[in-house]
């Protein structure tokens, strides 16, 4: 398997809905085109930023396939498949296997607290019974647990399309002896940063991109890092590292950060709806005002008031 296509930058993409909740088709066309024509090097569709969490599974299938036709193999697409229960985590696998999906993403499931043999067997069972790239989606800021460095490592030799991980962690030594034992004797094995600022980190450490949701409104920023860094152009890196720490306070703006997300892309200047899936709300005015004295900070051109 070549797993070349899978270096780089792959942008969570917000999902974005109309006022009662429904998939916008124009905006989520216009938002993939967007990032397409900023050198996205894929797309990660239904990942939290996609507010899968809060979707009924009809509307999961319909982003799923909207997404994988609209972008029509122009650049990688993987696609979110998380549940708490491991038979609907492969239901939404084959959905994505079928549908022309290039991998898919598996967070650890949420809620209970497993143990670890729990988490390994929801792993092995998933990717023993979907034909697609699994990559293993570590959030334990959300999830309540880390999967663990051993599960990891288990699960990367024992299941040969177990291909990656998305590390979301706010702890870069973790991912640092992930890629220490895996690559050990899986150098291929694709590492991704979840976190914007850990990604040159990642890069560093023998990682191979990022899932970077600034991308979405700052593509200049976290796709300059990682071309930088491939080009060895190290003292541009570390001036766009500096830019991409300005712009980190969008993420404390608010819980879950969905809305943020959305109101930075139309304040960049691409004209979408910034409505979000219920519980969560539109962003009040005063938090508009704090994002956009951060993206001012960072010096992010504003398009759109």
């Amino acid at each position: 398997m070549n797993l070349a296509k899978f270096k780089g930058i792959f942008p969570p993409v917000p999902t974005i809905v109309n006022k009662k909740g429904e998939l916008d088709k124009k905006g989520m066309g216009k938002l993939l085109d967007h990032l397409i024509d900023n050198e996205a090097d894929g797309v990660l569709i239904l990942g939290s930023g996609g507010e899968f969490c809060h979707m009924p599974p009809k509307l999961r299938y319909e982003v799923a396939e909207f997404a994988v036709n609209y972008i029509n193999k122009r650049i990688p697409v993987m696609l979110g498949i998380s549940s708490p229960s491991t038979a609907e985590t492969i239901q939404y696998g084959k959905h994505a296997a079928q549908i022309g999906a290039d991998a898919v993403l598996v967070v650890n499931p949420y809620y209970a607290l497993l143990n670890s043999d729990a988490i390994y067997n929801h792993y092995k069972t998933v990717a023993e019974n979907i034909d697609i790239p699994v990559l293993l989606y570590n959030f334990p800021a959300l999830t309540g647990q880390d999967i663990g460095i051993d599960v990891i490592t288990r699960l990367a030799k024992d299941l040969p399309n177990i291909i990656g991980l998305k590390d979301t962690i706010d702890n870069i030594s973790h991912t640092r002896e992930v890629i220490n034992r895996v690559h050990a004797f899986r150098p291929d094995f694709i590492i991704f940063s979840g976190f914007d600022e850990y990604m040159l980190d990642t890069l560093i450490l023998g990682g191979h991109g990022g899932i970077p949701a600034t991308f979405n409104f700052a593509p200049k920023i976290t796709k300059g890092i990682y071309k930088a860094f491939v080009k060895k152009d190290y003292e541009k890196a570390f001036k766009l590292q500096r830019q991409l720490a300005k712009l980190m306070p969008v993420y404390a703006i608010e819980s879950p950060f969905f809305g943020v997300i959305k109101q930075a892309i139309k304040l960049s200047g691409v004209d979408i709806s910034t409505e979000v899936l219920a519980p969560v709300e539109k962003l009040p005015k005063q938090k508009k005002d704090l994002l956009l004295q951060v993206l001012k900070l960072a010096q992010i051109p504003i398009k759109n008031k």
